[in-house]
């Protein structure tokens, strides 16, 4: 009997088949690139899995068999449910700096969900293989399939679901309050952060601090009406939808992350990353531009020594339109005025009273105006006039053209063709 086919066992089966490929496929491809965010989502894919393959199991008959199906059921640690918090904890950390690694630093997390199965090695190796293979001993429990390790192993429940309930929204609270700190890091460094921004990890979260608030409720009525085992299926059933989420939204936050430079730590101050290091200020020699100002007008609280940058600065972006990329960060924008990414963002923020995102966003939104109003883009759809301006897409374009001048594109008024 490998697996008996009913009712509840085969509606199981669409979650676990999916989840068990997609996170052998991303462990191996973790495997030949090295990459953290792959380990980390191929473990959050794989709690899941193997709590609802448990139940699955256990609908297909693996427990009531008596046999060596049910010496696998109570070997093995389907419930690791403790290592939920520090995995979507790590996986943001990963998604958000390229440099991150669990090594040497960052294993220590997962020491809770390491205790757990120590405990069930050392069982099974008492139970089957002191007890039952070299003493030769029938295991005592369970119709023979269950030993006195694995018996004790089940006081652990009810302390261990407790601790997830304690672990899980901590580190989901954790993983909030830095993303609050990592947006102001992408406006701080990139142009067009909004594939960056992970916002659909943001929402599992939230929908797996649901599905906890779920499993309390459950455990709670539980304990007052005690549910029979077929009533648990609709809980489990629940939570496997999430496993899909995870596959959907994972892959794409890592292919975001892994195509773009990254530098995000939580514990350092926001802005860009690295140090302030001196920087030449541009010979004085050579004749200053004229500043090319920029919408809305802004005060400059500058240092003096700071003043040629700005200048240098503006005439940058008026003569050589760096802001047409949409791709355009801090660093590159630097390198091209051959200064540090800290000092230019200083001149940005202090000089120019914005941040990076808003300052590039202000030229491409003056361009976009200036296009809608001339009669010879006036054949231009509205993602044209956003491509052309150097957006991204038309739901950015709408959401800056609106935050920077109070109304949307479509609002304008535009000249016939």
């Amino acid at each position: 009997m490998l697996f008996q086919f009913g009712p509840r066992s085969s509606l199981l089966l669409p979650f676990v088949v999916p989840g068990a490929l997609a996170t052998l496929w991303l462990l191996g491809r973790a495997v030949r690139r090295s990459t953290t965010p792959d380990t980390l989502l191929a473990l959050l894919i794989g709690l899941p899995t193997l709590t609802i393959a448990q139940w699955m199991l256990g609908y297909a008959g693996w427990y009531d068999s008596h046999d060596g199906y049910s010496i696998f059921m109570f070997y093995v640690p389907w419930q690791l449910n403790v290592l939920l918090g520090p995995a979507y904890y790590l996986y943001f950390r990963s998604l958000t700096n390229q440099e991150f690694r669990l090594l040497p630093r960052a294993w220590w997390h997962f020491l809770p969900g390491l205790l757990i199965i120590s405990l069930f090695v050392a069982a099974a190796a008492y139970d089957l293989l002191w007890w039952h293979g070299v003493r030769g001993q029938p295991l005592p429990a369970h119709f023979g399939t269950k030993g006195s390790a694995a018996e004790l192993l089940d006081a652990l429940d009810r302390p261990v679901a407790y601790l997830v309930y304690v672990l899980l929204p901590a580190y989901g609270w954790r993983v909030l309050s830095d993303y609050r700190r990592y947006r102001r890091y992408l406006d701080d460094n990139f142009s067009d952060p909004e594939r960056l921004r992970f916002a659909g990890l943001r929402q599992l979260l939230l929908i797996q601090a649901l599905s906890l608030g779920l499993s309390l409720l459950f455990t709670v009525m539980d304990a007052a009406f005690t549910f029979d085992y077929a009533a648990s299926w609709n809980y489990f059933a629940l939570r496997g939808l999430l496993i899909y989420g995870l596959i959907v939204v994972g892959l794409q936050a890592n292919y975001a992350a892994a195509s773009s430079p990254l530098r995000f730590e939580p514990d350092a101050p926001t802005g860009p990353a690295g140090e302030l290091q001196p920087a030449a200020v541009p010979d004085a020699a050579e004749p200053a531009a004229a500043p090319v100002e920029v919408l809305p007008e802004t005060a400059v609280a500058l240092p003096p020594e700071l003043h040629p940058w700005r200048e240098k600065l503006l005439r940058l972006m008026a003569d050589e339109q760096p802001w047409l990329d949409p791709e355009l960060t801090l660093t590159e924008l630097a390198h091209r005025l051959r200064t540090h990414p800290a000092l230019l963002s200083k001149v940005i923020n202090a000089g120019c009273g914005q941040n990076f995102n808003d300052f590039v966003n202000t030229y491409r939104v003056q361009e976009a105006r200036r296009k809608l109003a001339d009669a010879r883009f006036a054949h231009y759809s509205l993602v044209g006039v956003a491509l052309e301006s150097g957006f991204n897409s038309k739901s950015t374009f709408n959401r800056v053209f609106k935050k920077l001048l109070g109304q949307a594109p479509s609002e304008v008024m535009r000249p016939k063709a």
